[in-house]
Order: structure tokens, then C-alpha cells, then sequence
């Protein structure tokens, strides 16, 4: 409490009439009204309960659109991961199809191999070696599978690309949902959704065709001849699609994906994330100039200019100068905005970067950054992997067990009920 002319509420006990009273504070001796506190007091006991809301409501997030080294590099993955996902089950291999999971006659077909269920220890061994390696990219480069090849990330972007291409930039979006339900809107609305439910249809039907022949499945699809197994996928991936890529989003990633969860087990000071230099860009100051002096205050301004560009094109919505969050899925959009702003204002790229927490502390090169990788974490992860594959295909009599696999078979007997 201050005593600075104003009146120090509080109830004295000992005294019950009106008038200033002398009484102590953690600051010193203070006059204060004991009506005036009892009365405050009273106010707040006769106050109607507040309700405490435990969650809280969605905001929508709007991404702005951005190019850049990145972006480029996460469209690569896109097209990359479709390309094989799509095209797959149409790939033929010796008079059948490339890669099929027969669950009918219990064999996996993958190229020129057959597994059948004795031989799942190879998928667990497939598994355990995918979970090393994600171990050793994350505590190597961090989130960059989830940021650049991530399943949900690849589909949001895909279903991102179509709003824009249907309602217009992020402005235009802006300004359609916050405008009432016109002729147009509803139109822009129905076609967005209608590609949405096309694109998610069309995954729906892919993922099934790697366990029913795609050639057969699109026979049944056109004559609606399908089972009730392959309509309940069929829907069920259709719906998964449609929903997690067109409207959780960023929710899957923050509160869904157990990745984001764990992963902080896997980072240490030297793993690569996505940083902000709050050493050089700080103070913050909206300007156009390059770095200089604020007059007003005669205070060196950093070189960030605070213009969002970083919030804007986040696709979870996050201030990545606030520090590193677990929101954050390293997709990097906020370096390629901030690279642009910065040539626009003449100063040098990397205010937002990937580097480690050891490097921006000590302001390692990035020579030194990459001696840092070989840590003890990262050996340990490398030396399993290795150690692992090497006794899988280094055990008696592995040669001869694959090329038994591999003569050929009677590819797809479909029973009929």
C-alpha cells in the first residue's frame, strides 16, 4: 500500500468509529477509514459468483499465405508424399499390384516380397526402427517431421491452398465470416466444403485400395457393389480427412498428437528449433528504417520491427518471440516471413531461424552447431539404429528366408459371401 494521498482500505478490528485512523503496512504507518473498508467488504460478500470458465472457447486462425525456402521445401513434401500415396496402389508388379495388404488370404504383398502372419516380427521390426529414427531426427532437428511431412500437416496445407484458391486471400477470408450469410458467401462456403469432401473422398478410397485391390475397388465404387467393411473405411478415412485437415486443424497438433506431448524428453540445448534472436531483435519498434535510434526515448531499437508477419502466417497461431512453445510444429513459415521483411527493410536474414538454444547463448557458428550434433543422445539413438539393423539382416539364414519370399504366388483370391 502507498500513502500518497489516497485512502489505505483496510479493517481495523480494535477500532469501531468513523474518522481516520493510524495504522501499520508492510510499507510503513498509513491513515486509513475503517467504513470505507467495511463497506468494500460488504460489497463483495453480497457479489453474485463468478463463473470460471475450464475451457476456453476456439479462436479461429486465419494463416497468411507465404513463399520462401520453406514453404517451398514443404510443398516439395507434399507433392512427394502424395505422389507415393496416390499412385501406389495403381503401380503394377509382375501382373499385380505393387503393394497390397491382403487381409482375406492373410499375405502382404510389397513388391516383390510375400509376408505372410509368421513373418510379422519383420513389421515390428519396420516399427521399431521408424521410432528410432523419429527419436533421432527430433533430438537431432526437432519437430521437422511434424512441420514439413506430418500426415496432418500435409493435408492441412492441401486444404488450406483450396480455401484461398475458393474465398481469397486471408484479408478476403477475414472479411467473408465476420460478413452475414449472403447468396455469395453461401456459395464460396459450399464449393470450399464440396472440393474438401472430394479430396477426402478420393483419400478415403486410396487407403482402402491398399487393402482391396484398386482396379476391383473402382469396379465396386461405380456399381456401388461395395461390402460393408470397405463402406465403413471408405467413410470412416473420408470423415478423419475432412474433419482433422478442414476444421481441428491446429487442435489435432496441440491437443490430439501425442508427439507434441512427449517430445520435450527428446530436446536438449543443442537441438535445432525454430528461434527468435531477442538479443538482436530487441526493443521492438514499429519503423520502416533500417536499425537505428528511437528519438522519443533515445533508445537503440532492434531489428524487429514488430509488424506480425511471424503471427500471421503461423498455422497454430502462436508468437514464436515469445519462445519456444509446444505449439510450435517447425514448419518454418515464420522464418521465411521474417526473412522477407527483413530484406525489405535492408537488414541481414535470420532474426527467426533455425538454430539451438546452446548457439544463440553462445553465439556458435554454425560449424560449431553441427559439431554439437554429435552428442552422446544422438550416438546412443544412431549406434541402436545401427545396432538393430545390423542384426536383422546379419542373423543365419536371412538371405535364403527372403528369397523364398519372394517366388511367385497367386496374387489376390477374393472370397465371396
Amino acid at each position: 500500500m502507498k500513502n500518497s494521498g489516497s485512502e489505505v482500505r483496510r479493517v481495523c478490528p480494535a477500532h469501531h468509529h468513523t474518522g481516520w485512523c493510524l495504522g501499520k503496512t508492510s510499507e510503513g504507518a498509513a491513515l486509513f477509514r475503517p467504513e470505507v473498508a467495511n463497506r468494500d467488504v460488504a460489497k463483495m460478500n453480497n457479489a453474485p459468483p463468478t463463473v470460471i470458465k475450464m475451457y476456453a472457447a476456439r479462436e479461429e486462425i486465419y494463416p497468411r499465405e507465404i513463399s520462401g525456402r520453406y514453404a517451398t521445401l514443404r510443398w516439395a513434401c507434399v507433392w512427394l508424399t502424395q505422389a507415393v500415396f496416390y499412385g501406389l496402389p495403381w503401380l503394377n508388379w509382375n501382373g499385380r499390384q505393387a503393394v497390397l495388404f491382403d487381409l482375406g488370404t492373410r499375405k502382404f504383398y510389397i513388391f516383390g516380397i510375400v509376408l505372410w502372419p509368421q513373418d510379422f516380427i519383420y513389421l515390428a521390426v519396420l516399427l521399431i526402427l521408424c521410432a528410432y529414427f523419429l527419436f533421432l531426427l527430433t533430438a537431432v532437428a526437432g519437430r521437422v517431421w511434424c512441420g514439413f511431412a506430418c500426415p496432418q500437416t500435409v493435408y492441412t496445407e492441401i486444404f488450406m491452398w483450396i480455401e484461398r484458391k475458393i474465398e481469397g486471400p486471408r484479408s478476403t477470408r477475414i472479411r467473408i465470416d465476420k460478413q452475414p450469410w449472403s447468396a455469395n458467401k453461401i456459395f464460396q462456403k459450399l464449393t470450399k466444403h464440396a472440393a474438401w469432401s472430394a479430396v477426402a473422398c478420393w483419400t478415403g478410397l486410396t487407403f482402402v485400395g491398399y487393402f482391396t485391390p484398386i482396379v476391383f475397388l473402382q469396379h465396386e465404387v461405380l456399381s456401388l457393389t461395395l461390402g460393408p467393411w470397405e463402406w465403413f473405411w471408405i467413410l470412416f478415412y473420408t470423415f478423419a480427412t475432412y474433419g482433422n485437415a478442414g476444421w481441428m486443424r491446429e487442435q489435432v497438433c496441440k491437443y490430439m498428437c501425442p508427439y507434441a506431448r512427449f517430445q520435450s524428453a527428446m530436446f536438449d540445448k543443442d537441438t535445432l528449433i525454430i528461434t527468435y534472436d531477442q538479443e538482436r531483435g530487441e526493443p521492438r519498434n514499429a519503423r520502416s528504417r533500417k536499425k537505428g535510434t528511437d528519438h522519443a526515448t533515445d533508445t537503440v531499437l532492434g531489428d524487429c520491427i514488430d509488424c506480425s508477419m511471424c503471427l500471421q502466417v503461423c498455422p497454430t497461431g502462436i508468437d514464436i518471440r515469445k519462445g519456444l512453445q509446444y505449439d510450435c510444429i517447425g514448419c518454418a513459415a515464420c522464418v521465411d516471413a521474417c526473412n522477407k521483411v527483413m530484406d525489405k527493410i535492408g537488414t541481414a536474414r535470420g532474426l527467426i531461424r533455425y538454430s539451438t538454444e546452446n548457439a544463440l547463448k553462445n553465439h556458435l557458428s554454425i560449424e560449431q552447431i553441427k559439431k554439437q550434433a554429435m552428442r552422446p543422445r544422438v550416438l546412443i539413438y544412431s549406434g541402436l539404429l545401427l545396432l538393430i539393423i545390423t542384426a536383422f539382416f546379419m542373423r543365419p539364414n536371412f538371405a535364403q528366408a527372403a528369397q523364398a519370399r519372394c517366388h511367385p504366388r497367386p496374387w489376390f483370391t477374393r472370397a465371396r459371401s
